[in-house]
């Protein structure tokens, strides 16, 4: 048996459904005769994604995994891996590297080098009868404590080496181990949080990665305490339950707005409370709960009052049980909280209803919202933005229906990351509706890969719109406009999609939103891969972290 023959029947072993893919690697060939399916994208960094996209909606509990060959394509998948280490997601590597002989030889490119900063676990394959040991640590980092890529590099010799058919039969796949937190200092913060005259829980992607969001309902509605998410941890909690004030990022509705002003206690959960520039910032004054099961975030950026360091989905059951053990001995005024919540959202919502429903021409964006947001179910579809404009025009209107129904990123990511993430959701749950959000400078830069999507028979659904201009940069670029129009972008993607074999239309009517939204989405449901092209204003979206400041 070839090594590169064992690596295929150990991920078959470890529950991989697919490989993302871009020749020439004899991981494909090898994954094939497996059982395991290739899917080959147009460009690596795509390809990444969509492994991404499909762990981070199986919460890591399928693995994902993307092979690339040794030298360019190694060089071209590195923003995506990048992305997939900002955001902490569970997911295998496998770049084939030169011949052990000319690893070091210049310019030879190494990605056990060039990748050790982005990934969680790095090693190389040093010997045949090491393969399964250097999966199973490569596994175990994935999957233990907070998430996050792993790579193993397998030289091209080496794969090709043959090792004996028993390291297959002695590997056992990885199983994560997690625990609690000390039940004392729980107590302490049980006791700060039923004290608090406006709690507000901050659920960030830890809560869906440790599958918590049922514990995380089961205490809000206890202790009828609102609940806010960061942009990475939207849809943790239901965006549509009367305790939410939807997701905190660079831009916020008013609820979520008014309750991080004016929070006492902030109980964060599953979140790193890192200061970056598309997470929240935490007003001073604030007492601070921080629940993470990763010990180098807690008083990273800020002090905790009260450090919790667990899984998630332990922690808060250990909080709903300590919260009520306080209550039964003592009595606590039940808040209106969903009353409040659903008064600031209503005012907030007034104030945006025109730009929602508009008429205007070009469409605004807002209207493409709206309208999707009134003939789509949350709960029946995954739905992402891409970074700029669509991001922050996206993230304080849409109300994700459950975990997983939302990808929300940003942290450090490209243009055109959104494309590859719904392929891979659309891969890990067929039965959604799965639609990515981009404008017309994001397509630019992956937008042939929708190809990918036809071709494969991965039927999403992608929103372009398309004003001819980068209006995000409106601030950052008026001079040299004025001077050369340099901000502006010019195409017409439906027909570019038409070209690709994929159902597509154009839309300038205002009040033709709704019926091409049906439309597109009946397409999907009959197979074909759709893009829908609205062709829209200029209109920023405005960040009001600045009152944070």
């Amino acid at each position: 048996m070839r090594t590169i023959d064992a690596i295929a029947l150990i991920l078959k072993k470890e529950g991989i459904e697919f490989l993302s893919a871009f020749p020439t690697t004899a991981v494909i060939e090898a994954a094939a005769e497996a059982g395991i399916r290739p899917v080959i994208c147009r460009q690596e960094r795509v390809g990444v994604h969509i492994a991404d996209g499909f762990a981070r909606v199986t919460n890591g509990r399928k693995a994902s995994v993307f092979a690339m060959q040794y030298g360019p394509g190694a060089e071209n998948a590195y923003p995506g891996v990048a992305t997939a280490f900002s955001d902490n997601v569970p997911m295998l590597f496998l770049p084939l590297g030169h011949p052990a002989a000319r690893e070091s030889v210049h310019p030879m490119y190494s990605s056990l080098k060039s990748y050790d900063s982005v990934t969680k676990h790095i090693e190389r394959v040093n010997s045949p009868e090491r393969v399964g040991a250097s999966l199973r640590r490569a596994f175990a980092a994935m999957r233990m404590g907070r998430p996050g890529p792993a790579m193993l590099e397998i030289p091209a010799d080496i794969a090709e080496a043959d090792v004996d058919p028993s390291v297959v039969d002695r590997y056992v796949p990885v199983k994560a181990a997690i625990s609690a937190a000390n039940e004392n200092d729980v107590m302490e913060a049980a006791k700060v949080l039923l004290d608090a005259d406006r709690p507000l829980v901050l659920a960030g992607q830890g809560v869906l990665y440790g599958e918590a969001s049922a514990e995380l309902t089961e205490l809000a509605e206890f202790l009828q305490v609102a609940v806010g998410t960061t942009m990475a941890g939207k849809s943790a909690f239901p965006e549509t339950h009367p305790l939410s004030v939807g997701s905190l990022s660079e831009v916020m509705n008013g609820a979520a707005y008014d309750y991080m002003q004016g929070c006492d206690v902030l109980f964060g959960v599953g979140t790193s409370f890192t200061i970056q520039g598309m997470v929240t910032p935490i007003p001073a004054g604030k007492t601070i709960i921080h629940t993470t099961n990763e010990p180098t975030d807690l008083h990273k950026d800020y002090d905790a009052d009260h450090p919790l360091l667990g899984d998630a989905r332990l922690v808060l059951r250990q909080m709903i049980d300590a919260c009520k053990e306080l209550l039964s001995t003592r009595q606590r005024e039940t808040p209106d909280t969903a009353g409040r919540i659903s008064a600031l959202r209503s005012a907030w919502y007034g104030e945006w209803e025109e730009k929602l429903t508009s008429g205007e021409t070009p469409i605004t964006p807002y209207r493409v919202l709206g309208e999707f947001m009134r003939n789509v179910d949350p709960s029946e579809a995954i739905v992402t933005h891409d970074s700029g404009s669509p991001r922050m025009q996206i993230m304080p209107f849409y109300r994700a229906g459950g975990p997983r129904s939302y990808l929300g990123w940003g942290k450090s990511h490209g243009l055109g990351t959104g494309l590859g993430l719904i392929m891979g959701a659309k891969l890990a749950r067929p039965e959604m509706f799965c639609v990515n959000f981009m404008g017309d400078a994001a397509f630019g830069m992956t937008g042939l890969d929708f190809e990918t999507a036809v071709r494969s028979n991965i039927p999403i659904c992608t929103i372009v719109l398309n004003n001819d201009d980068m209006a995000v940069e409106v601030p950052h670029m008026e001079r040299s406009n004025d001077l050369y129009g340099s901000r502006g972008l010019y195409g017409r993607y439906s027909d570019m999609a038409r070209a690709m074999g994929g159902w597509t239309e154009r839309v300038e009517d205002p009040e033709d939103v709704d019926a091409a939204i049906l439309r597109a989405r009946r397409a999907t449901e009959d197979g074909e891969s759709a893009l829908l092209e609205f062709v829209t204003s200029s209109e920023m979206a405005k960040s009001n972290l600045r009152s944070f400041a």
